[in-house]
């Protein structure tokens, strides 16, 4: 009757915790253990800040497959999560196994919950075979605070299975959020974006009419002469502009990624998990390269965004909480896909934060969910900005967007000039 052992993710109590209580600084850590030790001070601190002596339980997605993990996943983030919470505190919780790739599980943690035990919700989790359902114990002789896993017992009550003292655990290298990014949140290779979308045509039919626009025969190698230009940003930095004036004074190709061919599909994608959304931008940078094979051998190419955009935005996505929480420079999160043609060269427009917000403000269009993000959370915001930079062969080469039109177009004039020999 106990909950399973993940064969691939490990046992479940092998594994360790983070509780994001506030984004702001690092998580509270810990791990499990039988046998409880003497009660530290740094104990008492750790755990009063995230249970503060109130009735609290977690939720952790853990079936095996990746769709229906990500899937599982908002569905309890959207609809369970609102409807117990009420009156509570939730948090972002990680279970994972330090610094192993794929190793994290993401859930919440509800504090403050009155008698959710007593619930016929609280049966409907247990009894869920891809949910882990925990709550929070204190011993009040001792102190210390116990995890008591539940499943369902053969009689058809609930259980605890298992009981775990918490421990405070030291930091590990990397934040948990960073280590599932690979083939989640942004993808390397065509054929892994591919294996997704194939993996959901049954529930998303849409899938299947895209992936038969995709090429099979992508190209690996750009046989056109003509040099390609990608110009990267935010939102009001001014790439539209730069973009159509590059494309009149070279007498180039204008490309944009996502490609427009898209378009019918994006609102169906963007309502969907991260994982879904992600394997659909990604493919769209794959059509994108082959366009741009096809046009660079009559012209220049100037491409509106590229996988920069697709990366940087999945990257600061994926990290929650702080900036330094980012993979650091030279991580292999950075690197671009193998088998996705390169242009010659990136130019990633900056302003000034007030300076994009009063042209957000005097443009008036309406704002996409990533720039609403963009506008309300500085956070991402620079979490996005980084991961932009950080990106690797090739790297963004940063402009300042601020001055008139005009300057910036004659600076990156002189830039392509340089670099491209245009």
């Amino acid at each position: 009757m106990a909950k399973q052992a993940f064969s691939r993710l490990g046992r479940w109590c092998s594994r360790m915790f983070a509780v994001e209580c506030d984004p702001s600084s690092d998580p509270v850590y810990f791990a499990l253990t039988k046998t409880p030790q003497t009660r530290q001070c740094s104990e008492r601190q750790a755990f009063e800040k995230i249970f503060r002596k109130a009735k609290s339980f977690s939720l952790h997605v853990c079936t095996e497959d990746k769709i229906q993990r990500a899937k599982f996943y908002e569905d309890i983030k959207n609809n369970t999560i609102p409807g117990v919470s009420r009156g509570c505190s939730v948090f972002d919780v990680f279970s994972f196994h330090p610094d192993v790739k794929n190793s994290a599980l993401r859930g919440f943690l509800v504090r403050g919950v009155a008698d959710i035990q007593e619930t016929g919700l609280f049966d409907e989790l247990v009894r869920n075979p891809g949910l882990n359902v925990c709550t929070y114990v204190l011993e009040e002789d001792t102190e210390h605070w116990w995890q008591h896993l539940w499943s369902k017992a053969e009689d058809g009550r609930m259980v605890v299975v298992e009981k775990y003292c918490l421990v405070p655990a030291e930091k590990p290298e990397h934040h948990p959020s960073t280590l599932n990014i690979i083939n989640s949140d942004v993808f390397y290779k065509f054929g892994d974006a591919c294996k997704v979308l194939r993996e959901c045509t049954k529930f998303i039919p849409e899938s299947k009419e895209l992936l038969e626009l995709v090429d099979q025969g992508l190209p690996l190698k750009r046989e056109g002469r003509f040099p390609v230009i990608v110009i990267e940003g935010l939102d009001a930095t001014g790439k539209t502009t730069l973009t159509r004036s590059l494309t009149d004074t070279l007498n180039a190709t204008l490309l944009q990624s996502p490609p427009q061919c898209l378009s019918p599909w994006r609102p169906r994608f963007d309502s969907e998990p991260a994982l879904l959304r992600r394997a659909f931008y990604a493919l769209g940078n794959y059509i994108t390269a082959g366009q741009i094979d096809r046009a660079s051998a009559h012209a220049p190419v100037i491409v509106d965004r590229y996988w920069h955009s697709t990366a940087a935005y999945g990257i600061a996505t994926a990290v929650s909480g702080r900036v330094d929480n980012l993979p650091g420079p030279g991580s292999e999160v950075y690197r671009w896909p193998v088998d996705l043609l390169q242009p010659d060269l990136v130019l990633l427009l900056t302003v000034s934060p007030e300076e994009r917000i009063r042209r957000l403000r005097f443009r008036g269009a309406e704002k996409t969910r990533e720039e609403a993000e963009l506008e309300a959370n500085d956070r991402f915001r620079s979490k996005v900005e980084q991961a932009y930079k950080r990106i690797e062969d090739p790297a963004c080469v940063v402009v300042d967007a601020s001055p008139p039109p005009d300057q910036v177009l004659q600076q990156v004039l002189l830039l392509i000039k340089n670099k491209c020999h245009l």
